[in-house]
């Protein structure tokens, strides 16, 4: 299954280095970090992936996606949709 999420990045600093901060709107995950904004997508996506995994396992759906346009960007923040892909294996109970 392939899901396809906006997640908002915006500059920040961690721990005295600067990187991108970001988080999912529509997704229930902690917010992510990267060096850059390359790695702070791919850790969105690391993250969304294991989030999406258990929410279908559980939940048997996911929430739906929320438009670009009606995301509220802050200052110097950029909105990336991030492509997950989930790969479910029936159980074997």
């Amino acid at each position: 299954m392939t899901f396809v999420y906006p997640a908002v990045f915006t500059p920040a600093t961690k721990d005295g280095k600067e990187g991108f901060e970001g988080y999912f709107p529509d997704l229930e995950i902690a917010s992510l970090w990267g060096q850059d904004l390359e790695d702070a997508v791919d850790n969105a996506r690391f993250a969304a992936e294991g989030w999406i995994e258990d929410e279908l396992r559980v939940h048997n759906g996911v929430p739906d996606v929320t438009h670009e346009e009606d995301i509220e960007v802050p200052e110097n923040g950029v909105v990336r949709k991030v492509m997950v892909h989930v790969h479910m294996l029936p159980d074997s109970d």
